[in-house]
């Protein structure tokens, strides 16, 4: 879970000039220390590039959920927009509660150690606990969003690379209407993430229980 205040956002004349990193990666192409992963959702695609260099256990952590089909069926649920200029903000998604799901936590790895900062269109980490309990939900910022990074006073988020791909997508998910739960950022009707595809590398299932495909299966 992350938190929701106005602090989150900066101001929109700053977003806008920090928004934009640079343009190094592409939804077209590999690039080395990188790797793409395709989100098909119901709203359109998004292609992620995640930085292995910089942030491996996070990227690694990304890529085990995607090679084992955990990301297949799980939802964008939360969009969380700011109040004076709403095309900024983050769409949360992933397993939520779900421990059908679940692998395991990870170490944090802060923009301090990174160097990966909460950019424009950067996919980051989310967790309900303290640092170290990140799993399997995951947030894409909109605008730039220095309060998420690392500082003397707070241990932020783990953000570990980009869209490349797709940002009309993650524009038109975070404009869908949200209730009144959550501080009011919880979707009325979340979108689905029909799949996950990695394109880069081989894949490398973890061979761990996919519970919720036999429970699926025993249904039907």
């Amino acid at each position: 879970m992350i938190r929701l205040s106005l602090a989150l956002f900066a101001a929109p004349t700053l977003l806008l000039s920090l928004a934009a990193p640079a343009m190094a990666q592409r939804a077209d192409r590999a690039t080395p220390g990188w790797v793409r992963v395709r989100l098909e959702t119901a709203d359109g695609p998004i292609v992620l590039a995640l930085d292995h260099k910089h942030a491996p256990l996070t990227t690694d952590n990304f890529l085990r959920y995607v090679d084992d089909g955990r990301f297949n069926g799980v939802s964008f649920y939360r969009t969380a927009r700011n109040k004076r200029a709403p095309q900024f903000g983050f769409i949360q998604a992933g397993i939520r509660t779900d421990a059908r799901r679940f692998l395991d936590m990870i170490p944090h790895e802060s923009t301090r150690k990174t160097g990966i900062k909460h950019l424009d269109m950067t996919i980051s980490m989310a967790r309900k606990g303290p640092p170290g309990s990140a799993n399997g939900n995951f947030f894409i910022t909109l605008g730039a969003m220095p309060s998420m990074d690392w500082s003397p006073r707070d241990p932020g988020y783990a953000a570990f690379g980009r869209v490349v791909g797709g940002q009309a997508t993650v524009r038109r998910i975070l404009a869908e209407p949200t209730g009144q739960a959550m501080k009011g950022t919880l979707m009325l009707v979340p979108v689905r993430v029909n799949r996950a595809v990695r394109m880069d590398g081989v894949a490398k299932p973890t061979g761990r229980p996919r519970p919720w495909l036999i429970e699926r299966r025993t249904e039907g």
